[in-house]
């Protein structure tokens, strides 16, 4: 039988496993990005690293997610974390014995990578399946998106520092220990009847004349933030280790003040929630960020220890926004295939972004990595928002045809 587990218990567990799963994945991506920059001493050796990890995801996802859809989402979700701390134990013990740590490095994270295609679109399906919609929903989704990009950031302050001071076996070992850590809370929800947010819900709709947004739109936006941050994540390794010379400790210690900023978000976000849109807020977050992600690589350390967090700030609100006008669009029963396609979209264009910056940085600078990404995030924000007007304008222009149709038929 199902156990009623109160939903706020319920929330704080899936924020807890979501925080730890984050810190767990990126903690080896983030381990293994050092290793590489430190030998190889270039951005594409580092970019090959993040594609290993995008290429499982952008070809499986929009399949898996369907899968997800259908089976049990607690249950997929502990099989998840399980197999993924089998994996990660692995890499230490490959480097303990000795193996080559290119092939290891290269491996371990492939191997992640194919448990993160499902792992995404169940996690945000047990969401939709286990918390409240409306309000509640909303709040929620602002605490987790903050849980899974402290857990990210902190990563890199953890990699970074403890690579330079213990080495990189005893980190991957805690590593491994955090999938444990989620498995744990998320079986600790027990299997408890929906608690609602079933269907989909109107998004950003005021009346008649404005319907929700189309779906595709939405997609972008949520999409492409995933790409930002994902190439984002190898250009500073390869910026501050390599161009500017710096160590790990550094790398780290800007990460830190990185998640600093994505906390003062989740407080930012509560404020302006309650005068402006999502819309509104993502569009708004995610074009600011595209400006300051130019900035950060021309100002070296300094520049970084300012420009980073407060990218963080805005880039944080507008990832709340896009996350939550995503799954308030998607329904129980195809939120998986949405967050799928979602995530494998974004992944696809993450490995073309990274090749194109990645190549532009090994042979002009970082700070012209810097600028293509900021490009990309600026055309891409600015096209979803096209895309919207579009459709807004195609509904606004139906609208008289099917009043008059309507006139005509009280009249016959």
């Amino acid at each position: 039988m199902p156990v009623q587990i109160p939903h706020r218990t319920t929330m704080r567990l899936l924020i807890a496993a979501a925080f730890t799963t984050a810190l767990g994945n990126n903690v080896q991506l983030i381990t293994g990005a050092l290793l590489l920059a430190r030998e190889q001493q270039t951005m594409m050796a580092v970019g090959w690293l993040f594609i290993a990890v995008a290429l499982p995801q952008a070809v499986l996802s929009p399949y898996l997610g369907r899968l997800a859809d259908r089976l049990d989402r607690r249950a997929l979700w502990i099989a998840c974390d399980t197999v993924s701390g089998i994996v990660a134990l692995g890499l230490p013990l490959w480097l303990a014995a000795g193996g080559a740590a290119e092939a290891g490095i290269y491996a371990a994270n492939f191997a992640l990578a194919l448990v993160s295609a499902i792992f995404v679109p169940a996690s945000a399906a047990l969401i939709k399946e286990r918390v409240p919609g409306g309000a509640v929903l909303r709040r929620f989704n602002g605490r987790y998106e903050m849980a899974t990009q402290a857990g990210m950031l902190l990563s890199a302050t953890v990699g970074g520092l403890a690579v330079q001071l213990f080495g990189a076996v005893p980190l991957l070992v805690f590593n491994a220990a955090t999938f444990a850590v989620s498995a744990l809370c998320v079986t600790a929800t027990g299997r408890t009847r929906a608690a609602g947010g079933l269907a989909a819900e109107p998004v950003e709709a005021a009346g008649p004349d404005r319907p929700p947004l189309p779906m595709g739109s939405l997609i972008l936006l949520y999409a492409q933030g995933s790409v930002v941050v994902t190439v984002f994540n190898a250009l500073l390794p390869t910026y501050v280790l390599i161009e500017l010379d710096r160590g790990a400790g550094t790398f780290g210690a800007i990460d830190a003040l990185g998640s600093l900023g994505f906390l003062a978000a989740a407080a930012g976000y509560r404020l302006f929630a309650q005068r402006y849109s999502d819309l509104r807020i993502a569009v708004v977050g995610f074009l600011a960020c595209s400006l300051l992600i130019v900035a950060q690589g021309r100002l070296g350390v300094a520049g970084l220890a300012v420009l980073v967090p407060l990218g963080a700030f805005v880039f944080g609100q507008a990832r709340i926004s896009s996350r939550n006008l995503l799954m308030a669009r998607a329904g129980r029963t195809d939120i998986g295939r949405v967050f799928g396609l979602a995530n494998g979209g974004g992944l696809a264009a993450t490995i073309v972004v990274m090749l194109l910056v990645a190549a532009v940085t090994d042979h002009t600078s970082a700070g012209v990595g810097f600028a293509a990404l900021g490009a990309f995030a600026l055309l891409s924000t600015a096209w979803a928002l096209v895309l919207q007007r579009r459709a807004a304008r195609g509904t606004r222009s139906a609208l008289p045809s099917a009043k008059k149709s309507l006139r005509n038929g009280a009249v016959l």
